[in-house]
């Protein structure tokens, strides 16, 4: 039997078609998936400890200085 990504969405992004929103999927070998769901033909793999890394350094504030 083939492996099935179930892709999530946050809650915040909402039910309406056309959100630009980052989904995640579990891998394979513990890997998670990530996409933009405008562009789900394009998918990033990375670790779960470089994804916690990630969401800690966003909600820390370390990439501000990059939207202004």
């Amino acid at each position: 039997m083939p492996y099935v990504q179930r892709w999530r969405k946050s809650s915040y992004s909402g039910d309406v078609d056309g959100n630009a929103c980052v989904e995640l999927a579990h891998g394979q070998d513990a890997a998670i998936l990530l996409r933009e769901s405008d562009e789900p033909g394009t998918v990033i793999a990375t670790t779960p400890a470089a994804l916690r890394a990630l969401t800690r350094a966003v909600r820390a504030g370390r990439f501000d200085h990059l939207s202004r």
